[in-house]
């Protein structure tokens, strides 16, 4: 691995109070060229913009995937990351469905693990403190030809981060008439378009008063499947209920965490479909006590209400949550706090 450091830190810059999210970035980036049919010596260099031909290929045809993950700093000092070689696995699982080479385990631990200890001052300690990390792949060979790449650009950022959304409620609205993903496409993998192509739904929400699309299937907008960029989850009774995944539904980390955790505690968790009439049934009869989303940047955040056929749902206050019991323990473990008895974190 080759490596440049900055000459100067950008930190003294950033009010690590006031961030908004995405929009700042630490001092190094990783990057590694795939050129001549493999990837080539990885490096470390100072953050900065890269130069792209007007005719590079993934400006045309999108082949360009992702990967979402944070690093964590605890009390002492530690720099933790969670569960990164799902994120590995699941980026190549997206390569390899839009043909993308698959990127090498060593060169994927090793520089990013390289990379956070060279910027570990941008990880802040403290809850909701976080620095997100942003792998990423698109087609960089110099072509407007409709065929696969045989160039590709693999890059890490990090961005200091805090609480994704900070409003108390959040509302969402139950989709009619758009879809996130259809069978046999590319939902279950993290390629650039499918968020590209959920912005102006969303928009057309927003302008509603809700936060965020609550995706529902492409053939009869009948089943729930996934909550803006987060992966769903009904609490009826005392048993959460979560969509299985397949080629529609992204195999969301925080999602299988979530799931073995509330097991674990003994909470009834059910992989099924689930309808939004189901939904609506059982909160008219009081039988649904709370919806929430995970993910990266959320970890687990407690949906207040929902739209759907232009009625307004308003879900129960609960105090002792499993949203927010679920978030409390995976926290405990990304921070440092408690025991990991699953080896999910692991030490930079």
């Amino acid at each position: 691995m080759e490596i440049e450091r900055a000459i100067k830190t950008k930190i003294n810059q950033v009010d690590f109070k006031n961030l908004s999210f995405g929009e700042t970035f630490s001092d190094h980036m990783f990057l590694c060229d795939y050129l001549k049919g493999k990837w080539n010596t990885p490096k470390i260099i100072p953050y900065q913009p890269i130069t792209l031909d007007p005719s590079t290929s993934a400006l045309h045809y999108g082949q360009a995937v992702f990967e979402g993950m944070k690093a964590y700093k605890d009390n002492n000092g530690g720099v933790w990351m969670f569960r990164p070689k799902e994120n590995w696995l699941r980026l190549n699982k997206s390569c390899k469905r839009m043909k993308i080479p698959e990127f090498p385990e060593d060169y994927f631990m090793k520089g990013l693990k390289k990379l956070l200890s060279m910027d570990s001052e941008w990880i802040q300690s403290g809850g909701e403190n976080s620095l997100y990390i942003r792998p990423f792949v698109f087609a960089s060979q110099p072509t407007v030809q409709a065929a696969p790449s045989k160039e590709y650009k693999f890059i890490i950022i990090c961005s200091p981060a805090k609480s994704y959304y900070n409003d108390s409620e959040f509302n969402v609205l139950i989709a009619e008439k758009f879809s996130r993903a259809a069978d046999g496409g590319v939902g279950y993998a993290k390629a650039a378009g499918n968020y590209g192509a959920q912005f102006y739904p969303t928009s057309i929400a927003q302008q509603k008063g809700y936060q965020q699309v609550v995706w529902t299937d492409a053939n009869e907008h009948k089943y729930l499947e996934e909550a803006g960029t987060m992966n769903i989850f009904v609490r009826i009774d005392n048993k959460i209920i979560t969509a299985p995944t397949n080629d529609r539904i992204l195999d969301g980390v925080t999602r299988k965490s979530a799931i073995q955790l509330a097991k674990d505690m003994g909470i009834d968790v059910e992989v099924r479909s689930i309808t939004v009439n189901e939904v609506v049934n059982a909160l008219n009869d009081g039988s649904l006590k709370e919806i929430f989303g995970t993910g990266t940047a959320v970890v687990v955040i407690p949906i207040t209400g929902f739209g759907y056929k232009k009625i307004d749902y308003k879900l129960p206050s609960i105090k002792d949550s499993y949203a927010k019991r679920l978030k409390t323990a995976i926290t405990e473990i990304q921070y440092n706090i408690s025991d990991d008895p699953y080896n999910w974190r692991v030490r930079v």
